[in-house]
């Protein structure tokens, strides 16, 4: 269920839900929204370079290359660091805290994939905080004691408001995945609906992927999505580009 242990404890709305609960929805929903100004739009993470190799030209080559994005690469690590985040944050572990957040900065694989995490992270940071702040934010933000790349900074945030580690999870690699398909819709191009069926099959991953980060420890963390890192890689001397990484 979704609550928020900052919130007092409130009779159910009409709507089945405690206020605790409908505020963390609320938030979830506008935090990992693609309104929320956090730049996403401005990147691809390294798709525009595979459309542009031919690695990706319709909507099964996407499907395919965001499932092992996901399940293999930067999603599953970052779905890790999210959920480490959010438990040194909910136990107030300052030294966890700044281990994690030096390693999942160190862990990007190229400059522009550094760039869009720690831009993100930060923009994400300062809207959330100052909009919603919560008691002991700030303190947890200090303890990281340097760039706070994106999934550490929503695995922080989530975890200071009380939101449960579930729906703050799932709700983050939905706003991923999400991304990067709106990225594949405007380089293929691709249509709505067919934007929308790859979201779909993509649900199992999300939730497959979700249960593993859960699960795993730090020594988990790795990646084997080799052509994906090129691509971030090769995407900083593309020619013509639209997006930022």
């Amino acid at each position: 269920m979704l609550m928020t242990t900052n919130e007092p404890d409130a009779a159910a709305t009409s709507g089945g839900m405690t206020e605790g609960e409908a505020a963390a929805l609320y938030r979830l929903m506008t935090w990992l929204s693609p309104s929320f100004p956090v730049g996403a739009f401005a990147y691809s993470s390294g798709i525009e370079w595979a459309v542009e190799a031919g690695d990706i030209t319709d909507a099964t080559s996407l499907r395919g290359w965001l499932s092992a994005m996901l399940t293999d690469g930067s999603g599953f690590c970052d779905g890790v660091f999210l959920a480490r985040t959010h438990a040194a944050t909910s136990a107030a572990d300052a030294a966890a805290l700044k281990h994690i957040a030096e390693l999942a900065a160190a862990f990007v694989p190229s400059r522009e994939r550094q760039l869009e995490t720690t831009t993100q992270g930060r923009a994400f940071i300062e809207i959330a905080r100052a909009a919603w702040n919560s008691p002991g934010l700030d303190t947890s933000i200090t303890a990281c004691d340097g760039p706070i790349v994106y999934p550490v900074a929503v695995g922080l945030v989530s975890a200071a408001h009380g939101i449960p580690l579930a729906p703050a999870l799932h709700a983050f690699l939905h706003a991923v995945v999400s991304n990067w398909i709106s990225a594949g819709s405007r380089l293929i191009p691709l249509g709505q609906t067919d934007s929308q069926r790859v979201l779909a099959s993509l649900e199992p991953d999300v939730a497959a992927t979700a249960a593993r980060a859960t699960a795993a420890s730090l020594d988990d963390l790795g990646s084997a999505t080799f052509r994906a890192d090129l691509a971030s890689v090769r995407h900083e001397t593309q020619y013509t580009r639209l997006f930022r990484s």
